[in-house]
């Protein structure tokens, strides 16, 4: 049967309609796009960052108040919209943004710019953007920057619990601050961990001590060695709650734990001696009891590691980090590595 001319008419359409589209959104063959995809990924503290974007180049063309006009929002990129993802709660040029994924806009103009955090991360460009569905807006300064022909997302100053986001294209930098209370959410993970397997594990109880005790957290610190203790008491275990009960004015138990360690492990007691030695201000002499020790037994970690930490108190930093380095390099697995990471995170909190 032939098709009237009409219905042929309507049938071509609807194909049209339906394939074509498709056929450019799926392309058969691979070629270069002017502006590719990239992802930038930092992680600061315990929380992660991803900026998912398209590179669009300067090409010869005037970008600021001209290819990017200004006070009109802009997608930071090109092709569909930059996605800013965060894996934890963070803080925005300081203003609290929840953990998840968001489209990012920036408003551009001649001084100060507004970055502009989006809920709806499906569109392309700024079509389909809402201002009903900004999150969060942000005023930030743009800063003079050497020549960046193509786009690109970059991670500054990154510290524990800050980190810099920074878009850098021609040459312009614009830099949006996070930051995250990255003890508060380590402490509520490590929580999270020891409610797992590891809640068995006495190790793992002592590795969360040593966190809490070197980040401000005695308390907590005394709560999850005294558990690991409760499991299995090992020279390691004893010696921290030793050195936390210490910190919280109690001499005289910290000692006992110390006597105690040592009776469990031998090797433990020219250590304690040394530490009573340090206790004293007696540096020379504590540094000499080690040195016999490592005479006797040159691979004792242990030794090594408190043999920096008395080069650190008497003033001798070269000595202190060869000490280290040997006690890490001779250092048997992770539990053994932690502790050395101890003693020198130790020295780090005594300074603040």
């Amino acid at each position: 049967m032939r098709l009237r001319l009409p219905a042929l008419t309507l049938f071509v359409t609807v194909v049209t309609t339906f394939v074509v589209p498709a056929a450019f959104a799926q392309p058969h063959i691979r070629v270069p796009q002017a502006s590719p995809r990239a992802v930038a990924e930092e992680t600061f503290g315990v929380t992660d960052v991803s900026v998912s974007y398209h590179r669009p180049s300067v090409n010869g063309r005037r970008i600021w108040g001209g290819l990017v006009p200004y006070d009109v929002i802009w997608r930071t990129g090109a092709n569909e919209n930059t996605t800013v993802t965060f894996s934890t709660p963070v803080t925005v040029e300081g203003q609290p943004l929840a953990a998840g994924t968001y489209s990012f806009f920036l408003i551009p103009s001649r001084d100060q710019w507004t970055a502009v955090f989006n809920r709806f991360t499906g569109g392309w460009g700024t079509y389909s953007y809402d201002a009903s569905e900004d999150v969060l807006r942000v005023k930030v300064t743009p800063q003079p920057a050497d020549m960046q022909e193509r786009l690109v997302y970059t991670f500054d100053d990154a510290k524990a619990d800050a980190l810099t986001l920074s878009l850098r294209w021609e040459k312009l930098r614009v830099p949006i601050k996070l930051g995250a209370e990255t003890t508060k959410l380590t402490m509520s993970g490590i929580r999270n961990q020891l409610r797992s397997s590891n809640h068995w594990v006495s190790q793992a109880w002592t590795e969360a001590a040593g966190y809490a005790f070197r980040h401000g957290e005695p308390d907590a610190a005394l709560e999850f060695i005294n558990h690991s203790i409760d499991i299995s008491a090992d020279a390691s275990n004893l010696r921290l709650k030793a050195a936390i009960v210490e910190k919280k004015g109690d001499a005289k138990t910290a000692a006992e734990l110390r006597e105690r360690a040592a009776t469990l492990s031998p090797e433990i007691a020219p250590i304690i001696k040394a530490y009573q030695l340090m206790g004293a201000k007696k540096y020379d002499e504590a540094a000499s009891a080690l040195n016999a020790q490592l005479a006797a037994n040159p691979k004792s970690w242990r030794a090594w590691s408190t043999l920096g930490v008395i080069y650190a108190n008497r003033g001798d930093a070269a000595k202190s980090k060869e000490a280290f380095d040997k006690a890490m390099a001779l250092a048997g697995d992770q539990s053994e590595r932690v502790e050395v990471q101890d003693d020198i995170n130790g020295l780090e909190a005594d300074k603040k």
